[in-house]
């Protein structure tokens, strides 16, 4: 679904974000991304489906077989869908209803399709009835849901997460992970909440400098303390205390 082949980034001011990253997520799949600030996952994540422009970039990326080139941009955002860290740079709109429609308008949908697409979105984020609510009224988890809402409403086949569990009180976190379980899409998520990462992903990519510098099974590569500590890390917690008949902890089914 997502295929990033020997790509580095560039910005205008001459550093390089991204070094000959290469890396697939398969269709279904839940990869995690992390590594620690300034590694570079922010600026990968933008490039997956051109914000970031494809100026300063070399190498290959494919979302869903579409290249990432400046004339196919608009087919590739149709593929992947983008949750940014800060909800309020997403929402902008009068109503909640407004906001998730916004996307399959720019479709070229019908009115009937439009809404029933908000509809279903809403749901999917367990927001019935919040159509006339205002976003700037909403809760931080809240907003977070109407955000990804936005995002499921035009039917994307990948999902790109960055930070989605960033300062969510327990209950919050608790119910974003249970929300991301169900979805069937393709999903990358670049966080530091590493607990989230174990509880979701199956396979992880560590970057540092720019670089992919680890990548395998989550437990595995989460649970390798060296590993954590050479990349500004930190094992996390439900691996530091096994279970005392052997077996991995259970983290928030």
């Amino acid at each position: 679904m997502i295929e990033v082949e020997d790509v580095s980034f560039s910005y205008p001011d001459g550093r390089q974000a991204v070094r000959g990253v290469s890396f697939r997520v398969r269709p279904g799949e839940t990869v995690g991304l992390v590594g620690p600030n300034g590694a570079g996952k922010s600026t990968l994540l933008l490039l997956l489906n051109g914000l970031l422009g494809v100026p300063g970039r070399t190498g290959r990326i494919r979302v869903g077989g579409i290249e990432v080139e400046k004339s196919r941009l608009s087919a590739v955002r149709r593929k992947v869908g983008f949750l940014f860290q800060d909800p309020d740079d997403q929402l902008f709109c009068p109503t909640v209803g407004e906001d998730v429609a916004f996307g399959p308008a720019q479709l070229g949908l019908s009115e009937a399709e439009i809404a029933e697409r908000t509809r279903r979105a809403l749901a999917s984020v367990e927001l019935e009835g919040f159509e006339d609510r205002i976003p700037q009224r909403l809760s931080l988890g809240e907003k977070k849901r109407v955000c990804l809402a936005g995002v499921l409403a035009c039917e994307p086949e990948a999902l790109v997460f960055d930070e989605p569990t960033a300062n969510f009180d327990p209950r919050g976190r608790r119910e974003f992970i249970r929300l991301c379980r169900k979805l069937p899409q393709s999903k990358l998520i670049a966080s530091h909440d590493l607990e989230m990462i174990l509880a979701l992903c199956g396979r992880v990519l560590v970057m540092d400098r720019g670089e992919l510098v680890a990548e395998g099974p989550a437990a595995a590569i989460l649970g390798d303390e060296p590993l954590m500590l050479a990349h500004g890390l930190e094992k996390p917690h439900s691996l530091l205390h096994p279970h005392p008949h052997g077996k991995m902890p259970v983290v928030e089914k």
